[in-house]
């Protein structure tokens, strides 16, 4: 048995090189390798006999960027999880579930629900945000561009007062359309948490079959403002004339204008709608 380390050079901002010292000094004998650099898993797999060991070192967007580029490749190997990311809003979801880490992953990604954006499926750890949590990312992506610190709470308080404008949104859960105006945020949860520590689905399981949507309407800038803190705790449900939670298997959203999107905290730019759907049930081989 063989241990491989995948890990995101991208990830954790610094964090994620002082999680891969820490595994290279639990494995010895482990081989370590950039997994921006694999071109193609189905051959990466083909070479690894059934009982070696893939530890995937990163953060959520390691976790999205494995699941997808090994979307449609069957293995049977072990895939354990090392968290070194800056939210890590997955461990937060299932931390009381598991053991210290590296630990089992494969039960969490062996069915995952999809999005489909302008034509094009991904799959999906935690959710997929729709209106300023959106913003805040395309925010924060020019900002990396141009070297410049980002701190998304400023970025979304100054979305909400100045440069943030809600939409009217349509929403359609298994067949049933829902109107809202006024939509500042309207994210659809296959977990708890997203986007460094936010909940907008206390309720959430990431294994019943289901997704969550959260609507956040009808209020003003200075009444979401004020609110918004309530998000990372999960209070914000107490505020029912302005929140709304909808579960099912297939959930669509549209805005009446494009706005940016993030999948697991990568941007998406220029969204009109999305479409998510639950996954089948899981199939993990021993």
């Amino acid at each position: 048995m063989k241990h491989y380390i995948l890990y995101n050079p991208h990830a954790g901002r610094g964090l994620n090189e002082q999680s891969l010292g820490e595994l290279v000094t639990k494995y010895e004998q482990a081989q370590t390798i950039n997994m921006t650099k694999i071109d193609a898993y189905k051959d990466f797999f083909a070479g690894l006999e059934r009982d070696d060991v893939i530890i995937l070192c990163g953060g959520d967007g390691t976790l999205n960027r494995f699941v997808n580029d090994t979307d449609g490749i069957e293995y049977e190997n072990d895939i354990l999880y090392f968290p070194a990311g800056t939210g890590n809003d997955f461990l937060n979801d299932i931390k009381d579930e598991v053991g210290a880490p590296p630990f089992d992953v494969k039960k969490y990604i062996a069915s995952l629900p999809t999005v489909e954006i302008n034509g094009r499926i991904h799959k999906f750890i935690n959710g997929v945000g729709y209106g300023i949590d959106g913003y805040c990312c395309e925010v924060g992506d020019e900002l990396k561009a141009q070297e410049k610190e980002v701190n998304y709470t400023s970025i979304a308080i100054k979305g909400l007062l100045f440069h943030y404008k809600p939409a009217n949104a349509r929403v359609t859960v298994d067949g049933q359309e829902y109107f809202f105006e006024r939509v500042w945020i309207a994210p659809t949860m296959n977990g708890r948490f997203y986007g460094g520590g936010m909940m907008p689905t206390p309720a959430q399981n990431r294994m019943s079959g289901e997704l969550s949507v959260m609507i956040w309407f009808g209020s003003g800038k200075l009444r979401t403002l004020t609110a918004f803190p309530s998000l990372f705790k999960g209070e914000h449900l107490k505020y029912e004339k302005m929140i709304k939670v909808l579960s099912g298997k297939e959930i669509t959203v549209a805005f009446d204008s494009p706005r940016a999107l993030q999948i697991d905290g990568e941007t998406v730019r220029g969204v009109s709608s999305y479409t998510a759907k639950a996954p089948a049930p899981a199939k993990v081989k021993a």
